[in-house]
């Protein structure tokens, strides 16, 4: 029997660990004194600055009549002619053919990547045989596929898939790769102590932990995408699609500059939304998960 001395230290020693829990609990849940439209503002303010900047850096160079103005159009006059083929144009129309073959192609090289990643992660036959192969092919310039792609299966989606995989998947195998080698041993044993073994260890263990990498992974893969699909689509039209690679190259051949200058901005625009309301969401949110949220996240 404990007496009441001990019992009332005990309870008393309760209740000041939970409420010094509870007060923890309220610091990390408090919200920011700032407002959300002045989080906004000053996450925002930045980026239109270096806009701006680019812009006057472009005009001042027109200005300067380095090259003639059909060569190179000044800011206005492009940015009126991407208004004109968003609204009386088939700019949308191209824009949509190729955001669905990224979409979608980018979706299958993920499945292939994580599929290729966990099985070299975990087999040191296959990490001897083909592990620095995944890393090579990596580093390879997806438009050098182009041409065998082209022999293989023609001018055609396929063709396009084919590239866009062998330059999206071997990035994201390898971001798996690395978070599993990062991956702490005692995380390891103590998940094999509780039970967690074989696929259970890779579910519930190590991808969780090679999280980190796996996101990082990701965007280099994204990335590597979407340079072989734009590369895809200007060197060949396929099924007589209206697509963003086909006019740039359509634009190319016709001396259109302003229409070619309208559309590098839009694939530039579409690469910079899709990385911050994606992959950019996507890495603050792990990073919150993990403790390691800073300022640049937080904008």
């Amino acid at each position: 029997m404990l007496t009441r001395d001990v019992r009332d230290a005990r309870a008393t020693h309760d209740v000041d660990l939970a409420t010094l829990e509870a007060g923890l609990d309220a610091l990390e849940q408090a919200e920011p004194t700032t407002s959300r439209r002045a989080r906004l503002w000053a996450a925002t303010w930045p980026k239109l600055v270096a806009v701006g900047l680019v812009l006057l850096f472009w005009q001042v160079v027109v200005w300067t009549g380095w090259k003639p103005q059909w060569v190179l159009p000044g800011p206005a006059k492009v940015f009126s002619r991407l208004w004109d083929d968003l609204v009386h144009g088939t700019l949308l129309d191209a824009t949509w053919v190729t955001l669905r073959r990224a979409f979608s192609d980018f979706a299958i090289a993920l499945v292939i990547g994580v599929v290729l990643g966990i099985a070299v992660a975990r087999s040191r036959i296959l990490r001897s045989a083909i592990g620095s192969m995944v890393t090579g092919l990596q580093t390879m310039p997806s438009i050098a596929w182009f041409p065998l792609a082209i022999v293989l299966f023609q001018p055609s989606e396929t063709a396009v898939l084919f590239v866009v995989i062998l330059g999206a998947a071997p990035s994201i195998a390898n971001g798996i790769v690395a978070g599993v080698d990062h991956t702490p041993p005692v995380l390891v044993r103590a998940g094999r102590v509780l039970g967690a073994t074989g696929f259970a260890s890779i579910r519930h263990v190590m991808l969780p932990a090679a999280l980190p990498s796996f996101v990082s992974g990701l965007k280099q893969g994204w990335a590597f995408a979407w340079r072989s699909l734009m590369a895809g689509e200007i060197i060949a039209v396929i099924a007589h699609a209206n697509s963003l690679g086909v006019r740039l190259d359509t634009a190319r051949q016709n001396f259109d500059n302003e229409g070619l200058m309208a559309t590098m901005i839009v694939i530039f625009v579409i690469g910079v939304v899709i990385d911050a309301l994606i992959f950019g969401k996507l890495e603050t949110a792990v990073r919150r998960r993990y403790g390691l949220v800073d300022a640049a996240a937080d904008a």
